[in-house]
């Protein structure tokens, strides 16, 4: 194929893009994804990658793709895209330069030929803190060790801002990680759950930063990289390893498992949370809602996290978005010593950015630009300009899809047990249909969950339901009352 009429300018180029992935990404998340992917040719301003099989270039392409294309483009001139793609068989069946039996042997997945991944190459400008090698939690040895997500060395216990919202959570995690080798957990599983950027992430990496300090063995993962690991260990045939490695730590934390999704994922995300429960071992969740609102997990699952602690964090009080904000912005001094926010446009941040840490940040961000972009001091007028985007009215009440199921039935006297069965009277099938319409509407739930939540009917008669009530809401007024009465009170309640 081309690749052997690379030239080795282009070779040498190539061979960049690869180191640099490596730094920003660590040894371990590039050994995993980045070892197999190779350079194919150049040809009329496209770069052609390939990848062995066709899980590997969607994993790749799904995750990764940015960082490819910032790369490339950083490497080789007047390139416009990027061609990902699966080697085809006679690629596969010659190992080179160094490509182990594994490789080789990877069977050919699709006889037709792939459609190639495309992605417009573009400079992509990164942070400083982009720019730095992702720090991984350090193998304890090859035979116990396992491979956990990124850790920001910045995300410590001492710089985590503790106030009225998140007391509970910073007390329970610190004695979590206080927790000596041998020593029984007190609370075994730790669930925290908060909306998004009030701080659950920083406070799990903070305790997996203190407890790998401690000399104990802990492993910080994604719910997406739990997944990737455990559906990478299938592929490659080392389930087992997978699983013996990850149930001898101390300590494993799983951050945002609402994402958690797939019948064998999750079995085996019970299992392992079992074996290290009944262990001793400590197990520390967090997600973004309470146990009894992930609709999606199995029971069990849900099960073992009640019986737990539940520690929820809060909205942040005015005093410790001014302690985020004071942080913040000494943090900014730092690289801009000229940068400085009278008090009463710290107050007036404070007060009008009501919504999350993030948003805190991003207030930050635009003072700092209208102080070094424009020259002018700052005073709550130019700061009501410069955050005016930050300004959002308070997120919309979550709605369970079986508080919608439960009030539908109430309204059209009838039974929730009714609109989940496979009756067809028309009674129950307008009510049913409703309430699929008001899940679709009221959630954010795809049309396959509310169909499961429904029985486990298929997505085209979710489908059907919501474009049937749409239809009838445009005609008849009274039904459209009642939809809209329905949602009032779904939203109030």
């Amino acid at each position: 194929m081309q690749h052997d009429g690379i030239c080795p300018e282009d070779q040498k180029r190539w061979e960049g893009v690869r180191q640099r992935l490596r730094a920003e990404l660590g040894d371990a998340v590039y050994s995993s994804w980045f070892t197999r992917l190779e350079l194919d040719r150049l040809n009329a301003g496209t770069i052609y990658l390939s990848v062995p099989t066709k899980f590997l270039k969607s994993w790749v392409q799904s995750h990764y793709a940015s960082r490819i294309k910032a790369r490339v483009s950083n490497e080789f001139e007047n390139i416009e895209h990027v061609v990902i793609d699966v080697r085809s068989s006679a690629r596969k069946a010659k190992p080179r330069d160094g490509a182990g039996e594994s490789e080789a042997s990877t069977p050919h997945l699709a006889e037709k030929p792939q459609t190639p991944y495309i992605v417009a190459a573009e400079p992509v400008e990164t942070s400083a803190a982009q720019r730095r090698p992702a720090r991984a939690v350090a193998p304890r040895g090859e035979n116990d060790s396992v491979v956990g997500s990124p850790l920001d060395r910045r995300l410590s216990f001492s710089t985590f801002l503790v106030g009225p919202s998140n007391q509970l959570a910073y007390a329970a995690a610190c004695r979590v990680a206080d927790a000596r080798p041998g020593d029984t957990p007190m609370f075994n599983p730790l669930y925290a759950h908060a909306a998004v950027g009030l701080g659950k992430t920083h406070l799990l990496q903070a305790l997996a930063h203190a407890t790998n300090d401690n000399r104990r063995r802990a492993v910080y993962l994604t719910a997406e990289r739990f997944m990737s690991g455990f559906v990478s260990s299938l592929t490659t045939q080392t389930a087992h390893a997978f699983k013996e490695r990850l149930r001898a730590i101390d300590m494993l934390i799983i951050d945002d498992v609402q994402f958690l999704q797939g019948k064998s994922i999750q079995q085996e995300f019970c299992h392992t949370l079992n074996a290290l429960i009944d262990a001793g071992r400590q197990v520390v969740v967090a997600a973004d809602r309470p146990p009894s609102d992930l609709e999606t997990l199995d029971e069990r699952v849900l099960s073992r996290f009640k019986g737990g602690l539940c520690v929820d964090i809060g909205p942040l009080d005015e005093s410790l978005r001014a302690k985020i904000l004071g942080a913040r912005i000494a943090a900014a001094q730092e690289m801009q010593p000229g940068f400085h926010v009278p008090p009463d446009v710290i107050n007036y941040v404070a007060r009008t950015i009501v919504t999350n840490g993030r948003d805190l940040e991003g207030a930050v961000n635009r003072l700092l630009a209208h102080v070094t972009l424009n020259g002018a001091p700052l005073t709550v007028e130019t700061a009501e300009t410069a955050i005016r985007d930050l300004v959002r009215t308070q997120e919309p009440k979550r709605v369970k899809i079986d508080d919608i199921q439960k009030l539908v039935a109430s309204h059209y006297n009838i039974s929730r047990s009714d609109i989940l069965s496979s009756r067809r009277t028309a009674n129950v099938v307008r009510p049913r249909q409703i309430a699929m319409y008001l899940s679709k509407v009221l959630t954010l739930r795809s049309l396959p969950e509310i169909g499961r939540r429904f029985g486990g009917r298929d997505h085209t008669t979710v489908l059907h339901a919501v474009r049937k009530i749409e239809e009838l809401v445009s005609k008849d007024k009274s039904l459209a009352e009642v939809i809209d009465l329905l949602k009032r009170i779904l939203n109030e309640q």
